[in-house]
């Protein structure tokens, strides 16, 4: 089992990190600091968002995965299904990402 970074600090780091970058970041749902999903909102206004979450890939390695899929969406769909995520989970954590001109990636700030 790999070790886990509590949700509170590892939130916090990413935040810290993304406005060292200038890419404009907040935290809009604080969850349990002990625990609870993390979902990442990437909105990058024109061209859509994306929601991601931790997943588990095909080895059973920790991955970030797609969970409005491959595709982006309109914004309305990404909060219509981070509104379920939190009715299911309610210690979850959402941070949204401002990321029009597509800097951020998952490979580079969070793997």
């Amino acid at each position: 089992m790999e070790p886990r970074i509590k949700p509170s600090i590892w939130i916090k780091a990413l935040l810290r990190r993304l406005n060292m970058e200038l890419i404009p970041a907040v935290i809009v749902r604080s969850g349990d600091p002990d625990g609870g999903a993390i979902y990442l909102k990437v909105n990058r206004f024109a061209h859509g968002c994306q929601v991601f979450s931790r997943s588990y890939g095909q080895g059973g390695e920790r991955i970030w995965a797609p969970a409005t899929g491959e595709a982006p969406v309109d914004e309305q769909q990404a909060d219509q299904y981070l509104s379920r995520q939190t009715n299911f989970d309610p210690d979850c954590w959402i941070m949204e990402i401002e990321d029009p001109n597509s800097k951020f990636t998952i490979a580079t700030y969070v793997d």
